[in-house]
């Protein structure tokens, strides 16, 4: 029964939010055409005051505009429903204006006799100075800022989303991140763009205020002379005090919700609510309060100045600069007495390092390291908020997806040997790759269609090698619609350390990897491997076929595929007691792996277009590489020149740069390309699937004969 009461109650509240909206709609809609009694005006004027101080507060303890997505159209509804109030307290005062000042309300009647003194002319001009700061100033204002707010953000949106197919792509987020983000960026084109068209309900509002005001008064004026038999001076004093009541019980609220308005899009996205902004960064400086108390008070001791006001706000900044003073100094102390025992480590460590040396002074080389100066400690360390570990962490486990096994731990330590920002990245001790990560700039790294250049250090992408130029946080955004892909500094380091992971795969597969990988496998499948080690190959020959498929970029994911493989022509390659040859079981390998492999060049169905040989020169290279001879030194430095060539050509295509050749000469082609041509892979012929159509586009040696 409880458990029925709870969905009941769930199921109506559902529909109680399905229904607000079209109730809302309904009920402006009756009042502007049903005639509402003074008692009701009341209740809705209320309403609206009321509404409009949360919308208010609302947009002050907001910390990023898409907090608050809904503005645009509660800035509609309570334009609306202002207006809507206009029209119902116009036909009230018109029809019973005559009556007293309190014929359209107590509301109306208070706004008009005690917020202006009863005057009119007094309340003229108050509704005025209402409407020009309103449509003049705030509404202006923020719609300007939404306007360029929109165009900023559709124009940056390229930018973006090519930073975030980077990061895809490299490994630092997931699909799911991705979508977050693309999504966000949408969120805020949306939302810039309407907040720019929602403004202009605000502006129509103030010029409408003022029309049905005039209106409203000549109607007065009309009806309380010509049907009421009323005196000219008693309808303009009646009608007007009522009309301006009911202009200022409208403006109030719509200055408010206009300045919500100015709030939401002038506010820079941070963790913080607007309020917390401005009391951090106004009162964070004492010697700013003291300045402005010396200030004051000199301007509060010349004489016939008002000294009470002035000598009075003085001692107030005085006091407060001394309480935020102190609050700095208590602050600083106890980071002072946080670093005590900081220092007390490193004297232990000092006083070790002092002592006799033993075995556990010797220090084990790590597989794979990553070093840094001391800029860059805060991207490494935690409790500084150091993006670069965690996207480490992803990093590893996007590879492991990707290749196949799980890459060592990245071992970071700082180095004061190295510039404070540069880093460098170490496999097995030695140095593979070394850039360099400026903390609090971006680098802003031009693929090639970059449209305008940029103010700042010209470099070059660590990774890649590509044109670079590190800017700082002001020129992002016209970074990104000039075409460049615009990443930070962990990025840039994430994104380095990934692309040597990739490309010495094959180095940081070792035996323990091995048996790890072998582990894994035995516990999805135990029949799959358990007669492959050591009773069909040696677990040596398993770790030099699957580092000759890492060496050339093919993963290793499909180990029941690879498996079958070896326990297949394993024992007859060492059917008279010899070793397999790894180069052989490889071969046998890549053709099992030939769909993925093609599928990993050439993505779908499509046809091919790929590099071939000259037949001709294809039979000399059988000829002297099966022999186990070195090319001349001729035809090696024209065949790379050939290859250099015909892969720019097919770069400039937009094809990958695969070289197809026969199967005996495949292998050791590919080991003396790689070593000049790393973006060049070498297919066999024997490994494209039999559904997949090969265009030559490009042959080699041509005219070699």
């Amino acid at each position: 029964m409880n458990a029925f009461l709870s969905a009941f109650r769930a199921h109506g509240a559902s529909n109680a939010r399905l229904i607000a909206g079209p109730l809302l709609i309904v009920m402006v809609l009756a009042m502007m055409v049903l005639p509402l009694p003074p008692f009701l005006l009341d209740m809705f004027f209320t309403f609206n005051i009321a509404l409009a101080i949360m919308v208010l507060l609302v947009a002050m303890f907001t910390t990023k505009p898409l907090d608050f997505a809904a503005f645009p159209s509660v800035l509609l509804f309570a334009t609306l429903l202002r207006l809507s109030l206009n029209v119902a307290s116009t036909r009230v005062i018109l029809l019973h204006g005559h009556t007293g000042p309190d014929a359209a309300g107590q509301v109306i009647e208070a706004f008009g006799h005690f917020l202006v003194g009863g005057n009119f002319a007094v309340g003229i001009v108050v509704f005025l100075i209402l409407i020009v700061i309103n449509f003049m100033v705030i509404t202006k204002g923020a719609g300007r800022i939404a306007e360029v707010g929109a165009r900023f953000t559709l124009d940056a949106m390229p930018g973006k989303q090519m930073a975030i197919d980077a990061d895809l792509n490299a490994g630092l987020i997931g699909e799911e991140e991705a979508r977050n983000r693309r999504r966000t960026i949408a969120e805020e084109a949306d939302f810039y763009g309407s907040m720019d068209g929602a403004s202009k309900f605000v502006r129509g509002d103030a010029v409408a205020g003022l029309i049905i005001m005039a209106i409203t008064i000549v109607g007065g004026l009309i009806v309380g002379i010509m049907q009421h038999g009323m005196s000219a001076g008693d309808a303009a004093t009646t009608y007007t005090l009522l009309t301006i009541g009911d202009g200022l019980v409208g403006q109030i609220p719509a200055l408010v919700i206009s300045t919500a308005a100015g709030v939401v899009v002038s506010r820079v996205a941070t963790d913080t609510d607007i309020g917390q902004q401005m009391a951090s960064q106004l009162f964070s400086n004492p010697s700013v309060i003291f300045i402005t108390a010396g200030v004051l008070g000199l301007i509060g001791i010349i004489p016939n100045m008002p000294h009470f006001a002035f000598l009075t706000l003085a001692l107030g900044m005085a006091a407060l600069g001394q309480a935020v003073r102190k609050r700095q100094l208590a602050a600083a102390a106890a980071a002072e007495d946080q670093a005590q025992p900081q220092a007390a480590a490193a004297a232990e460590v000092a006083t070790a390092a002092a002592a006799e040396a033993s075995w556990d002074d010797v220090a084990m080389v790590d597989p794979l390291g990553l070093e840094v100066g001391y800029r860059l400690i805060p991207l490494v360390d935690m409790t500084q908020g150091g993006e670069l570990l965690q996207r480490i962490r992803s990093l590893r486990k996007k590879f492991a997806q990707d290749v196949g096994f799980l890459p060592p731990v990245v071992h970071i330590r700082d180095n004061l040997e190295l510039k404070p920002a540069e880093y460098r990245i170490l496999l097995s001790g030695v140095e593979v790759g070394r850039g360099e990560a400026t903390p609090g700039m971006w680098l802003a790294i031009d693929p090639g269609g970059a449209s305008a250049p940029l103010q700042g250090t010209t470099t070059t992408d660590p990774a890649f090698g590509l044109p670079a130029v590190w800017i700082d946080e002001s020129q992002r955004d016209m970074a990104q619609m000039a075409g460049y892909t615009v990443v930070d500094a962990s990025t840039v380091a994430a994104t380095h350390l990934n692309h040597l992971m990739h490309r010495h795969a094959a180095e940081l597969f070792g035996r323990t990897e091995v048996q790890q990988l072998i582990e894994r496998i035995t516990k999805d499948a135990p029949k799959l491997t358990e007669d492959l080690v050591p009773k069909t190959v040696t677990l040596t020959t398993l770790q030099k076929v699957l580092q000759g498929l890492l060496l050339e970029n093919v993963p290793i994911r499909d180990m029941r595929s690879i498996i079958d493989v070896l326990s297949e022509h394993a024992p007859r390659l060492s059917a008279n007691g010899a070793t397999p040859d790894p180069q052989e079981l490889i071969a046998l390998v890549r053709r099992a792996l030939g769909r993925s492999i093609t599928q990993q060049l050439f993505p779908g169905h499509g046809e091919m277009r790929v590099i071939a040989l000259d037949a001709h020169l294809e039979r000399v290279l059988t000829q002297a590489m099966g022999a186990g001879g070195a090319l001349e030194p001729g035809l090696a430095e024209s065949l790379l020149r050939e290859a250099e060539t015909a892969a720019q050509k097919q770069e400039a295509a937009g094809d990958p740069a695969v070289l197809m050749v026969s199967q005996p000469v495949r292998a050791s082609l590919s080991r003396f390309l790689r070593l000049h041509l790393p973006q060049l892979t070498v297919l066999a012929n024997a490994e494209v699937p039999d559904d997949r159509s090969i265009r030559v586009t490009a042959v080699m040696g041509g005219n070699s004969r």
